[in-house]
């Protein structure tokens, strides 16, 4: 037996275990009851907990993509950027082509002329994530690449190019659709090629949800800031460099007559070091992740050097710490009441200690609006300040530790619903020396069966 086919028993155990903790969803997802998340067919909420493999389709095997999504599920990760035409831009050829010769279409990138081989593959992607119970944002044609291409090709051949993949994928369901990828020029122009193929796709599926992602600076943007993509799409990107609460929070407090859910699409990626963003070391990442998951988004994906573009060596970047912490990220909100958490904007819950709001050091709190749970991401060594009465009953106090997924005692707790209390942290966590990041976790009602 191959090392390849090795690693995929092995995963597939693995995953087969987390499968076997919960239900799997029941895909496609659609907007929630409140507009602040998603949930499944079955109405269960739907945290992404996703990866970015942009170059999938074009740089792996199919047995490779189907050891990929093994590995990914016994992490934790419940969603995958797969990107449908790739090129240079995203590190695929300049013809985009598979690493086996195929490309997408018979005369160069001429929308009307699909290659059935090459779709064909991309339908067999879609079914093994399927498999691994992932669900693909899929899209259809990257901007960073391919923006050109849709010029060249015209707002009718965009528009039947989306009909194609409506009428080819309406009816597999772990699917969502994501337009754009750093679509610095989304101005009217391009944006009646770039919507054409969105409103092509919708003609025939309307079972599938759209996002897209424009642009990212120190500031961030989300899909909505377009107005022209507004109407579209019904799950909301926040890309950002800096401090992703702070794009989450544009849209969280936008006023709006149809809400739709907020997810962070992109920040910093594991091993990478772009210009203006922070290292994407595994303090990070659980910064990005633990701050938006309590900024009052539905999730987030995470990113590697490696494993998106496919470069040589990923097989070896799999197991990362920045992979492994996301099973720790899922395994403390997934239990718990996560989609009813109002972030703590106005510092009602933490009075003191909570930072300079616009920093990284700022210490991300949330709690449901019964007081029955509330959490804090503290990102370093310090001492905060909760107001105890915005809790329903005596509560259970605990940190948790992001980098081993571990809960430590408080001593004291549980403790009354009354007065201030200093909760400091517990010293470096289990990432080692300088790691002192920690979330505080009080809870009325520990949930059944959890540590």
């Amino acid at each position: 037996m191959t090392r390849s086919c090795l690693l995929i028993v092995a995963f597939t155990l693995l995953a087969g275990c987390v499968a076997a903790a919960a239900e799997p969803p029941a895909y496609p997802l659609k907007i929630g009851p409140t507009g602040r998340y998603l949930v499944d067919q079955k109405g269960v909420p739907f945290l992404i907990a996703g990866e970015s493999p942009q170059a999938m389709i074009v740089n792996i095997s199919q047995e490779e993509a189907e050891m990929f999504f093994a590995n990914r599920e016994s992490h934790g990760f419940n969603t995958a950027w797969v990107n449908l035409l790739c090129a240079k831009y995203t590190g695929g050829r300049d013809d985009g082509s598979t690493v086996d010769g195929v490309r997408p279409f018979a005369n160069g990138f001429d929308f009307s002329e699909p290659r059935e081989a090459y779709f064909a593959r991309c339908d067999r992607i879609i079914q093994s994530a399927a498999k691994h119970h992932t669900m693909v944002m899929l899209d259809p044609a990257e901007t960073g690449s391919f923006l050109k291409v849709m010029q060249q090709n015209g707002v009718d051949k965009c528009r039947e190019y989306g009909r194609y993949l409506g009428k080819r994928y309406a009816g597999f369901d772990n699917l969502l659709w994501f337009h754009g990828n750093d679509y610095n020029e989304h101005n009217a122009a391009n944006d009646k090629l770039v919507t054409a193929i969105a409103l092509g796709i919708k003609e025939f599926d309307t079972r599938h949800l759209h996002t897209i992602e424009t642009e990212a600076d120190d500031g961030g943007h989300t899909s909505l800031d377009d107005e022209r993509w507004a109407p579209i799409v019904g799950l909301s990107g926040a890309y950002s460099y800096g401090p992703v609460y702070v794009t989450i929070f544009h849209d969280y407090n936008r006023k709006t007559e149809h809400r739709v859910p907020t997810f962070m699409i992109e920040s910093s990626y594991e091993f990478e070091h772009l210009g203006g963003a922070q290292l994407g070391t595994p303090r990070q990442l659980r910064w990005e992740e633990y701050t938006s998951d309590l900024s009052g988004s539905t999730g987030q994906l995470y990113g590697n050097k490696y494993t998106w573009p496919f470069l040589p060596g990923w097989k070896e970047k799999l197991d990362t710490p920045g992979a492994v912490q996301m099973a720790y990220v899922t395994a403390l909100f997934e239990p718990r009441r996560w989609y009813e958490l109002v972030p703590d904007e106005d510092h009602a819950l933490v009075t003191q200690g909570w930072g300079k709001f616009g920093d990284f050091n700022y210490a991300s709190a949330a709690r449901t609006p019964d007081g029955k749970l509330a959490i804090v991401y503290v990102p370093d060594k310090r001492t905060i300040t909760v107001d105890m009465s915005k809790l329903a009953g005596p509560a259970t106090a605990r940190w948790y530790d992001p980098a081993s997924g571990k809960f430590q005692a408080i001593e004291g707790s549980p403790f009354q619903n009354a007065g201030a209390h200093a909760f400091a942290t517990t010293g470096n966590n289990s990432d080692g020396a300088e790691n002192e990041d920690w979330v505080l976790v009080l809870e009325t009602e520990p949930p059944a069966g959890q540590p």
